[in-house]
Parts: structure tokens; C-alpha cells; sequence
């Protein structure tokens, strides 16, 4: 058993999609998008058996801590590895260590595609000197539809309302198309800059939607759908696939027009698309990680649950120690800062005269780079 950096695309995403710790965080190409993640390098690391095949991968993203400006590797729904007892994992583990003690990485973070109460997993990284950090990168929580029943069974498990909705927009003059030149993307970033504006998250640069749509969409994994009105575009969604799984990962909306539910009719497309492409499940993506009213994203929570579905609690963020010293100082400027952000979320909600209930652990990380592919789907 033999780790390495893997340079074989298909013998890369042949494991990770068929693994049950798929995700498109982990496929081959979204290391080709670690310079908009503020990466210095990217890692496609493998462990191979005695037959040549993979049994283990990690995607690494190689990036400085702000405040500290020190390295660190970050696996974004990684590791991926069915066992985590197994002699691979040690593998795995000891050649990335060496690979950051090249780099001086302080620290090694993952968040495996796995869920939360998973006691194989937490058995096997407790064995292994990872400790568990509360500040997520990724969203935990999200919110899935299992899409293998036929489409009627689908469309009885959404609320009535949902289901008027989407039948609602074809009747107002609602029309969908698969998005796919230069002038289809510059129409979904403009509504996706409206969005950020109105719902006030972060969205990197419009080349970075523009190369995951070429890059992805060369083998279909990868689609961009329009809702227009009078052949104006009004919403619009990005889907990615990987394995049994489609994400819904991006979703933009104007201001006009929302009376006539484009979203409703765009989501349903979305998960038409998916079934023919074979997926089993439809990620709708992040949901608060508590389900309270009065929640950040309570919102964006309820238009996903009419869907039909349940939420799906991921592993909580482990971090495996390099330096400990470097490591005390990152974790003390990351406490601080989560608790200065809940007490100035606190203090802007009470002067709005609108008290909400805070969670010090709800926000992506934001010393991670990785934050900024998780404002997404608001």
C-alpha cells in the first residue's frame, strides 16, 4: 500500500463517486478552482493497494491562515476513505504530514461527507490525535430529497402549496432553458450580484461560475437553468453532479417578478434533471443548524422543506495538530472572532427592535478560504 499524488483524473472520480463519502468538493477537478479559494497550492493525494487501485483520496487545499499568514491543509468533505480504521487511512495521513512538514503546515483540516453521529468515524479520528473544532468551513446542515420514486410520487410528497407553485409559474408565462454561452452566464451573475446585495453574502468573481460551468460541463456534471419572463431572465439556478449526488449549489433571483415563482418551477427542473442523469439524492444545501424559528436562513430553510425531504447533519470539523503552538494562537483569534460576531449580531438585532436567538456557531469559518464557495444558494 503505496500513497502518492494522483494525476489520473478517471482513476480519481471512478473512487470518489462510487465511494459512500462522495462528494463534489472531492472530484479531481475542484482543485482546478483552488486559485478563487485564496489557495497557494492544490494536493490530490491517493493511497493505492497492491492491485493498483485507489482505496483512499484527499483533495487539499494548501492555504495561510488570515492574522497568522501560517499554512495549513484543508480538506473541503474530505477525506474520502469508506473505512477510517483502515490501514490506508494511516497511509494517507502519514504522507500528508510529511507533505506539510515541507510546507510548515500547522495543521491538518477535514470535514468528511459523513454524518454526525457516525462512531466509526469519531472512533478512528479520536484514535488518530484529531480534535474536533466547532467552527465549521462548510454549512453542517442541510437539507436532501431522496429523488429515486417516480415524479408523482415526488410532486405527492411537496406541500400543496409547493405543487401550486410550480404549476403556477407555467401558467403566469414562466419558461425555463438550460443556460449555456457567455451572454446566459452574464445574465445569471447579474441576478446572483442582486442577490448578495439584497440577502448581503459574499460571491467571488464571475470567472469562477464561468470555468465551473466549462469545466464540469464538459462532462455534463455541470448545468446552468434560466427562469425568464417575456425573455427576460428573472432567476436562476447552478447544478452540479457527482456520483449518486446533484447539488444544488448556486441560485440567483431578481427583485421583479417573484410573485410569478419562477423558483419553485426552477427547482423542479432542477430535480427533472437530475433523476435523468441517474442521481439518487438533491442536495438543496445549507438550512440553519438550529431548526428555530428566528434563525438566520429560517427562510431559506422553509422553501427548501417544501420540497419534501429531511436534513442531513454532517460530522462536525476536525483538525489534526502539526504545531501546537501555531495552533493555540489560530483557534484563541477564532474564538474571539466568533464571539465578537454573535455579540454584534446580537446588538444589531435588538437595535432593529427583531430578537433573535444566536448561535456563536452558526457562520462558515472565516479564516478559511472555503467560505467563499459556501454563499451559494440563498
Amino acid at each position: 500500500m503505496e500513497a502518492q499524488i494522483i494525476t489520473d483524473r478517471q482513476q480519481w472520480n471512478d473512487f470518489v463517486m462510487s465511494s459512500a463519502c462522495c462528494n463534489v468538493t472531492q472530484t479531481y477537478e475542484w482543485a482546478e478552482f483552488g486559485s478563487y479559494l485564496g489557495a497557494e497550492e492544490t494536493l490530490r493525494v491517493g493511497v493505492l493497494d497492491e492491485a493498483g487501485q485507489l482505496c483512499a483520496v484527499a483533495l487539499l487545499i494548501v492555504s495561510r491562515a488570515p492574522g497568522l499568514r501560517q499554512i495549513y491543509f484543508y480538506a473541503p468533505r474530505g477525506p474520502v476513505i469508506d473505512d477510517p480504521a483502515s490501514p490506508a487511512m494511516t497511509v494517507l495521513l502519514n504522507f500528508i504530514k510529511v507533505e506539510a512538514r515541507k510546507r510548515h503546515a500547522f495543521m491538518l483540516k477535514i470535514e468528511p461527507s459523513v454524518m454526525d453521529d457516525d462512531f466509526k468515524w469519531l472512533t478512528a479520528l479520536k484514535r488518530r490525535g484529531f480534535r474536533v473544532n466547532p467552527h465549521h468551513v462548510h454549512i453542517r446542515n442541510e437539507w436532501v430529497l431522496d429523488i429515486r420514486p417516480d415524479e408523482k410520487t415526488l410532486l405527492a410528497g411537496m406541500k400543496d402549496k409547493w405543487r401550486y407553485n410550480i404549476r403556477l409559474a407555467g401558467r403566469k408565462g414562466v419558461t425555463i432553458r438550460r443556460g449555456s454561452s457567455q451572454a446566459d452566464i452574464d445574465a445569471f451573475y447579474r441576478l446572483y450580484e442582486t442577490t448578495s446585495e439584497r440577502d448581503k453574502f459574499f460571491i467571488n468573481d464571475k470567472s469562477l461560475y464561468a470555468d465551473i460551468l466549462r469545466i464540469l460541463g464538459e462532462t455534463d456534471r455541470a448545468a446552468l437553468f434560466l427562469a425568464e419572463y417575456e425573455g427576460q431572465p428573472i432567476s436562476g439556478i447552478i447544478m452540479l453532479l457527482a456520483g449518486p449526488w446533484a447539488y444544488y449549489m448556486y441560485g440567483a433571483s431578481s427583485n421583479e417578478h417573484r410573485e410569478k415563482m419562477p423558483n419553485h418551477l426552477l427547482q423542479w427542473t432542477g430535480i427533472q434533471w437530475a433523476r435523468e442523469h441517474g442521481c439518487q439524492y438533491y442536495n438543496f444545501r445549507g438550512i440553519p443548524t438550529i431548526l428555530e424559528e428566528g434563525q438566520e436562513m429560517w427562510g431559506v430553510y422553509l422553501f427548501k422543506r417544501g420540497f419534501g425531504g429531511h436534513p442531513m447533519m454532517s460530522l462536525a470539523t476536525h483538525d489534526l495538530v502539526y504545531r501546537p503552538v501555531t495552533y493555540f494562537l489560530y483557534r484563541t483569534m477564532l474564538d474571539l472572532k466568533h464571539k465578537f460576531d454573535a455579540r454584534r449580531e446580537l446588538r444589531q438585532a435588538r437595535q432593529a427592535s427583531h430578537p433573535v436567538q444566536v448561535d456563536s456557531h452558526k457562520k462558515p469559518e472565516t479564516t478559511q478560504p472555503e467560505k467563499k464557495l459556501e454563499q451559494s444558494n440563498k
